[in-house]
This record gives structure tokens, C-alpha cells and sequence, in this order.
């Protein structure tokens, strides 16, 4: 069962359409009502209305950080505020709610810097700033403007970092961490990073310049003393943790954090697991994933994934990401389960047509996923599948997966 879910999950899954999922009296009255064992919290905007809370003083298993632990996520303030007293190294960056004392700030650490809005933006709120110029209009945006509306009341100044970007997810209880394989996506709109940054245009793992040994390292480094430090704070996580970082000269750092699987990277990876998800997934919310994890066999802090490659190609609407046009109609689907049968195909922004077909509703529409037995081939399949798939004004990169990215230089 989905709630609110959209048309495209009629397949897979019972849709409750029109459900306001950031209720968290409504959210529990279904729980019941359909008693359900597991209620999985997919996006921000529920976890930090408190959803999961709500969840758990009723007695219902769910895995998704309370909304205290959720801020990690829904402040970009507490994220820094969390990951030094973790000892977890991010850019050099200052918070401000006044525009002078950031443009102050701006020029003394010289361009290129990172304006992000300390709220939740959809994933639009983060500007990498090439010259000064450009920091002071994100700056004077955000707090004078206001075009992130109460989320951008306050904002975050920092060093733009050069290297290039991974994403390391782990399924968490409140002190065990198991990351899933790494992931690189794609947030700038157009092909060769170029444009504004998006929610992701597209992702693919493995990542060529990140090893698995690397990969547990980081969520020893990473992940574990921020699940501690939260713990002391008596905000244990349960959920998914997804650490952005960038992998720079002088090593790690982290960018961000999100109290979520997060997509396209999630639309990438799930499909590697060769271990049961939902099994997990229970044994998280109810702080038994050490034991879960030791009856699979699992005897490091990484997931075990099937041997291969995934490329996720994102499939947005025209004007994405600053005003998406909507009401298109989608063509192709029915080609790519036919012509393209091993591909498969995530519905986000997508709502009934007049005719019973499917329509455009949201900024990303579609993400094609291809699978191969290295990058090549997977993202030969994603993209393949994605020329069968059109609707009017489509945006997508086509660039992902291919050829293999090389450090991306300044990023976010």
C-alpha cells in the first residue's frame, strides 16, 4: 500500500490517492485501520511534521527518524551544528539571517562558495556561487527575497569544495549502521554539470574511484558518530541516512545529510541489494539490525549487492527546476515495456489524463533505470529505454553513466 502514491504504482502497490501524508493523526488512523505490520516514511516533509513520532507512540513499527532526529535533514544549521560534534569534517562555512553579515562573510572566504538555504527546498535551495557576484544575489534571494519562502529565513555560507560527489545511504537503528553500495548523482540541470542545481537528474553506482573497503571506512568515519552523538542527544535515528559527500585531496567531506533514501541515487541502488529490504527495514525500526544483519551472514557495515552496474536517468518537465509546466501527456511506456523489457521505470511526477493516460504533475516526471554488467551497458539500457519515453518540453541529461565521469571539480 502507498499513500498518496500516484497512478504510475497501480502495478505494484494499493494506491490511496488524494491522502495528505504529512498528517500524522491521519497517517496512524490508516496504519490501523489496514493494520499495517511496517509503515516505511519516503519523503522529508512528513518525517519532520513528525509523522514517525506519531507512529511510534502508537505502537506501529516504522522506519523513519522522529522529527528531532529528522532535522538533520530540515536544517542545514543542525546538520554543521551535529556533524563537528561528531568530528565529521565538512567545508569551512558560517550560518547568518542577515544579508550583510553573509556578504561579509561571502568576501572574506573569496569564490567560488556554497549559498544553501537552511530549510527544506525540494532540493532547489543549494547555489554554487562562481563568483561574488552571483553569492550576493543567492544571499540577498534567500533572506531579502525570500524565494525559498521560511526555509530560507536563515542560510548557510561555505567553501565550494572541488572533487568529486558520493552518496553513501545506510539503513539505520539507533546505533547500528548498513550503507548500501555508493551512488553518484547529478544535480545541475544540463549535460557537463552546467545550469541550476536540481532535486537529481540522475545517478549510477558503482562508483570507479570509490572501493568498498573505502566505502566501510566512511560509514565508520561518517555515519556511526553521528548516530552516537544523536543518541546522546536523545534523538536516536532510525531510518535511512544519506551523507552527501565529496571526495577531495584531503579526503572525505561531508556536504549534507538527508534522513531519507533519497532519489534518483535510491531508484539506483535498490535494485544492486541481494538481501531482503523489507526484512531489514522492520528490524531498523524496532533497534534489531546487528541481530538481522548476523542471521544474513552480513558481517561488515556495507550491504552485499549483486555484481554489475545501474544508471538512473531522471526525465524532467519543462522549466524544471525553477516553474515546471505540467498536464503533458506521456507517450512510450508501453514501448519500453516492450522493446526494452529490462529496464525498469519510477513514476514521481505523474497524474491521470483525461483519456486514462498519464500526464505530467511535478518537476522530475520519470526515472529510467537500466542494469548491466558494467556502466557501459547499463547506461547503453537506461538510455535506450528514455529515447522511447516523450512528452512535450522533456529535460533530461545524457550525459549520466557515460562516458565515465572524472572528478567534477567545484560541486554544490
Amino acid at each position: 500500500m502507498v499513500a498518496p502514491g500516484n497512478p504510475g504504482m497501480h502495478g505494484v502497490a494499493t494506491v490511496i490517492p488524494g491522502f495528505d501524508a504529512t498528517d500524522p493523526a491521519a497517517v496512524v488512523a490508516l496504519a490501523r485501520e489496514r493494520r499495517v505490520e511496517l509503515v516505511v516514511v519516503g519523503p522529508e516533509g512528513p518525517l519532520v511534521a513528525g509523522v514517525a513520532d506519531a507512529l511510534r507512540a502508537a505502537g506501529i513499527p516504522v522506519f523513519g527518524p522522529d522529527a528531532a532526529a529528522a532535522r538533520i535533514e530540515g536544517s542545514k544549521a543542525f546538520c554543521r551544528e551535529v556533524a563537528g560534534a561528531a568530528g565529521v569534517p565538512m567545508a569551512e562555512g558560517a550560518v547568518f539571517d542577515a544579508a550583510a553579515a553573509a556578504l561579509a562573510y561571502a568576501a572574506r572566504l573569496g569564490a567560488p562558495v556554497v549559498v544553501k538555504a537552511d530549510g527544506l527546498a525540494a532540493g532547489k535551495g543549494v547555489t554554487v556561487c562562481a563568483t561574488l557576484a552571483e553569492a550576493e544575489e543567492a544571499i540577498r534571494d534567500a533572506l531579502e527575497r525570500r524565494v525559498f519562502g521560511a526555509a530560507g529565513a536563515r542560510i548557510v555560507v561555505e567553501v565550494a569544495l572541488r572533487g568529486a560527489e558520493a552518496s553513501l545511504i545506510a539503513i539505520c537503528d539507533a546505533t547500528t549502521a548498513l550503507a548500501l553500495p555508493p551512488a553518484r548523482d547529478h544535480k545541475r540541470i544540463g549535460a557537463g554539470d552546467r545550469g541550476p542545481n536540481t532535486g537529481g537528474m540522475g545517478a549510477f553506482s558503482p562508483l570507479p574511484d570509490l572501493e568498498e573497503a573505502a566505502s566501510a571506512a566512511l560509514v565508520e568515519r561518517v555515519h556511526g558518530p553521528v548516530l552516537a552523538e544523536l543518541a546522546r542527544r536523545g534523538t536516536p535515528f532510525r531510518g535511512a541516512l544519506y551523507a552527501g559527500l565529496m571526495l577531495t585531496e584531503e579526503g572525505p567531506r561531508l556536504l549534507e545529510f538527508n534522513a531519507r533514501f533519497g532519489d534518483p541515487e535510491a531508484q539506483a541502488l535498490l535494485p544492486r541489494l541481494s538481501v531482503p529490504l523489507a526484512r531489514l527495514l522492520l528490524a531498523a525500526a524496532t533497534d534489531r539490525l546487528a541481530e538481522a544483519a548476523a542471521a544474513l551472514g552480513i558481517g561488515g557495515p556495507l550491504l552485499p549487492a549483486e555484481p554489475g552496474a545501474t544508471v538512473a536517468v531522471v526525465l524532467a518537465a519543462p522549466g524544471y527546476p525553477a516553474r515546471p509546466e505540467v498536464g503533458a501527456p506521456i507517450t512510450g511506456l508501453e514501448a519500453v515495456a516492450r522493446m526494452a523489457p529490462g529496464a525498469l521505470v519510477f513514476h514521481a511526477g505523474v497524474a491521470a489524463g483525461r483519456d486514462g493516460g498519464l500526464v505530467t504533475a511535478g518537476g522530475r516526471v520519470l526515472t529510467v533505470v537500466g542494469r548491466g554488467a558494467d556502466l557501459a551497458e547499463a547506461a547503453h539500457e537506461a538510455h535506450g529505454a528514455a529515447e522511447l519515453i516523450d512528452f512535450p518540453g522533456l529535460q533530461r541529461r545524457r550525459d549520466v553513466g557515460r562516458p565515465l565521469p572524472a572528478p567534477a571539480g567545484v560541486a554544490r
